[in-house]
């Protein structure tokens, strides 16, 4: 009779562990990358350590997170991290590996955003567009020179920015621009239309391939900061690519936030009169398009804590850029949740151990079945 229950229960977890792989293997995995701030380091830190994880899993010291998504978003410097880990470097392969992605946010970072003055006696503060046009053109330019498109990626990709001529958002889509030439822009502009936050850059015009279509964009954090919840209806929307997915119960989610930017609103972002300066507003526009995302998404997946994680920091102390310090305190930082009717709570878990179980769920679903480019030029590869 031992010996019965003891291959009963053998048999019990070998059935678990296979219902497991067979429950993720249909459901399509979305990857998304909030906006807000320069640095990234939320997000920078939480795909370092879930692509270290997968490949810790599978043996493969050569595995790229687009070989687990089948989609990624982002806004801002999430678009930019994003766009990297999706670009293709012309054999159908990622181009980027996250920490690759990470380190050039680190290493360029005084080039993407160097200020320059600007205004009456100079007292205004501005980035400038030339030099980071300049550092994202050499980000989306492979070796043999070309330039990359919206096209040339390896997995669906989402980004969105908002347009001063059409007063609406704007959203890139690789599945646009797979259909047509005039949804088809340079990979380094849409990072740059989606970076251009109105206080910090002027507005960026832009052009598709063909020159048909034109956008005059600004930041896209100020209507999608969280571009996770675009992601999901593009799924839902999109049998061309996603013919298995019929509702939020065929998705697996990660999003990755970028840490609190409004805080308790520091005396020093307030006016003395009590009213809240010009940048403490965006910031609060921008978490507050974050949370309520958050929030909808909580209730859309019912509060299933397996199927959507989102990755957010309380409140980093160290300040700066990428370093194996912050990424410490990112990763062991305990992780925070909405709450079903408003508000946080604060998880035993630590961020890196909520990413480490879901790079077991990514592993246990296989890599992604997706072709890398549905409506890829044969020529163009």
């Amino acid at each position: 009779m031992e010996l019965s229950k003891v291959t009963l229960e053998i048999f019990s977890k070998l059935e678990q562990k296979w219902l497991f792989h067979c429950d993720n293997a249909k459901k399509t995995r979305i990857l998304s990358i909030d906006g807000g701030g320069t640095t990234g380091i939320v997000a920078g830190a939480a795909l370092i350590h879930l692509e270290d994880q997968i490949r810790i899993k599978i043996g493969d010291p050569h595995a790229r997170l687009a070989d687990f998504f089948d989609i990624i978003a982002g806004t801002g410097i999430g678009a930019l991290l994003a766009a990297m880990l999706a670009a293709d470097d012309g054999s159908g392969r990622p181009l980027y590996t996250a920490r690759d992605a990470v380190e050039f946010l680190s290493d360029k970072n005084s080039q993407l955003f160097k200020v320059k003055l600007a205004g009456f006696l100079h007292r205004r503060r501005l980035f400038s567009g030339k030099s980071i046009d300049e550092a994202l053109k050499g980000a989306f330019r492979r070796d043999d020179g070309k330039i990359l498109t919206l096209k040339d990626t390896c997995k669906p990709l989402l980004i969105p920015c908002f347009d001063l001529n059409s007063s609406a958002p704007f959203v890139f889509s690789r599945a646009d621009a797979s259909e047509s030439p005039s949804f088809n822009f340079d990979l380094w502009k849409v990072c740059r239309a989606t970076l251009a936050t109105p206080s910090l850059f002027k507005p960026f015009n832009l052009k598709s391939v063909d020159g048909k279509i034109s956008c005059c964009a600004i930041d896209g954090g100020l209507v999608m900061n969280n571009p996770t919840a675009a992601a999901v209806t593009h799924v839902l929307h999109n049998k061309r690519d996603f013919p298995s997915v019929n509702g939020v119960e065929d998705l697996l989610v990660l999003s990755l936030g970028s840490g609190p930017l409004s805080g308790s609103l520091s005396k020093r972002n307030n006016r003395r009169n009590g009213e809240c300066s010009t940048s403490s507003v965006v910031n609060i526009v921008l978490d507050g398009v974050s949370e309520t995302v958050d929030q909808m998404l909580g209730n859309a997946f019912c509060w299933n804590r397996s199927d959507y994680v989102r990755i957010q920091a309380n409140g980093l102390r160290s300040g700066g850029l990428m370093g194996p310090k912050v990424e410490d305190e990112v990763l062991n930082e305990r992780g925070v949740e909405s709450l079903p009717f408003g508000g946080k709570r604060l998880l035993t878990e630590t961020n890196g151990q909520r990413i480490e179980s879901f790079a077991q769920s990514l592993v246990a679903s296989g890599r992604s079945s997706l072709p890398p480019s549905p409506c890829k030029d044969s020529a163009g590869r």
